[in-house]
């Protein structure tokens, strides 16, 4: 079920209406409501995978009991290992069986060895990488000790299952997500009214901003012809806002909508286009994904503990780890190594501009930071053309072309007859509310998150713009899914 659907219109209000008829004492009716709720949610797609989320989550919930009745520590690891085998494995053949076995055919064709695939095509269950995540955090803590094994199935599969983030994230701890489920949970008019802000937010991001620069990217990537350095270009930073827009916005959407129940997922996002370095996108960028590397693959392999080469080389093999996560797909792979790349100067030679960033001089702090700024976001953007792109022949041709004299083309002309620079019109004008917006809001979890001490005056007119330009300029088109969707 799509956030942006007629669907989920109806169906949100539903489960929010029973679930506060049940009321916070009835925590466990609660608490199945909203396993029942999150599995149509689930099933919506495709009502067969529900019996693959049922059973990884079963596996984890016993395995996790049965850590929990054995103090040795070689059952204990047993167990666990168990819990990864499967949900590594359920995850690895339903999204790269088929990405290994087509790459292992074309390996041997470069060679003069033809081989047949096997007729079998996997088809990737919706979410899988986000739920195996999620589930695999319950396990390794109970393993280590930091969470303890719970008995309450229901809460559990609850917890696993939660409709609002199950499909795209945030990838929640169990640590911070699962005791939320083991306890009554007060809807406070406050939280209420924020998450229906925080929800406004994400659709804006969504129907106005992403959905609109989705005509103009998938009109000019889905060209046969090479295209002008200068519509590359376009094509290029929109789809840089698509996705930033695309994915921020379910994520708030997910976000407030948890808030209605009384729930309070992580922040995912954080303003990563203002950031000045590329560890710091990643620390504003898919905050839950990013910090799950972070905890269960950098610094088992040593993190910062280590000397600067092998930190290195836990960065690049973290970051391929990263790309390869988000498809089976060389062109994933590539992105993953080129925010790899990026990372290893810093930790190698440190950065040579970071002190006049931090000047307390105006005159040269102010020019420092938006550079740094802008460089910051021309790497970025140089990795999504490969994460866009349908392969890696495609992504270096058109990076060729935006460094070629064609750059310097005028592109309206080949945007009017794609038939997009209307819509390119409704997108810019969108990213430029949305940047202007989250700049000012900068420190905040999201735009329309305003200070108390900003009166009703100003806020309303703020919350009524949002609202009329959700109404206006959204794409009126067919539903289009979010990105991470794929994932």
């Amino acid at each position: 079920m799509l956030f942006n659907s007629a669907e989920f219109l109806l169906f949100l209000p539903i489960v929010l209406g029973v679930y506060l008829l049940l009321g916070a004492r009835h925590l466990r009716a609660q608490n199945a409501w909203l396993l029942l709720a999150s599995y149509v949610f689930y099933g919506w797609w495709d009502w067969r995978f529900l019996a693959l989320l049922f059973g990884t989550t079963l596996n984890d919930y016993l395995c996790a009991i049965g850590m929990s009745r054995f103090e040795e520590r070689s059952s204990r690891r047993a167990l666990l290992t168990a819990s990864i085998a499967v949900n590594l494995g359920v995850l690895g053949f339903f999204k790269y069986y088929n990405f290994f076995v087509d790459s292992f055919i074309e390996a041997f064709a470069r060679v003069g060895i033809e081989l047949h695939s096997p007729t079998l095509k996997v088809i990737l269950p919706v979410g899988i990488s986000f739920y195996t995540f999620q589930a695999l955090t319950y396990t390794i803590s109970v393993y280590r000790g930091t969470v303890k094994s719970i008995r309450d199935p229901v809460a559990f599969f609850a917890y696993v299952a939660f409709f609002p983030q199950l499909v795209a994230g945030p990838i929640e701890r169990a640590g911070h997500l699962l005791p939320q489920f083991l306890k009554p949970r007060a809807i406070v008019a406050r939280d209420f009214a924020d998450g229906l802000r925080q929800m406004m937010w994400g659709f804006f991001c969504k129907l106005v901003v992403a959905d609109n620069c989705a005509v103009v990217v998938n009109g000019l990537f889905n060209q046969p012809g090479p295209l002008p350095g200068s519509v590359v270009l376009i094509a290029s930073l929109c789809f840089a806002f698509q996705i930033y827009a695309d994915f921020s916005g379910y994520s708030h959407i997910a976000i407030g909508t948890a808030r209605l129940f009384g729930f309070e997922l992580m922040q995912n996002f954080a303003t990563p286009y203002f950031s000045q370095n590329i560890p710091e996108f990643w620390r504003r960028w898919h905050i839950s994904l990013s910090t799950w590397f972070r905890d269960y693959v950098y610094i088992p392999l040593g993190g910062n503990r280590v000397s600067k080469p092998r930190q290195a080389i836990n960065l690049m093999a973290t970051f391929m780890l990263s790309g390869l996560w988000h498809g089976a797909n060389w062109t994933f792979v590539v992105w993953g190594f080129l925010h790899g790349l990026y990372s290893v100067p810093r930790v190698l030679i440190g950065e040579p501009l970071a002190r006049f960033a931090q000047s307390t001089n105006a005159f040269v702090r102010i020019p420092t930071v938006l550079f740094r700024v802008g460089l910051t976001f021309v790497l970025v953007l140089i990795a999504w053309i490969f994460f866009r792109a349908p392969d890696v022949h495609t992504a270096f041709s058109m990076i060729g072309r935006i460094f070629s004299p064609s750059v310097l083309s005028s592109p309206v002309a080949a945007l009017r007859g794609f038939g997009v620079l209307s819509t390119l019109g409704y997108a810019m004008f969108g990213v430029a509310v949305l940047l202007s917006l989250e700049f000012l809001q900068r420190d905040k979890p999201h735009a329309l998150a305003f200070n108390d001490n900003v009166g009703l005056l100003r806020r309303w007119p703020a919350y009524a713009a949002v609202a009329a330009l959700v109404l206006i300029l959204r794409y009126t088109g067919e539903s289009l899914d979010f990105i991470y969707f794929q994932f």
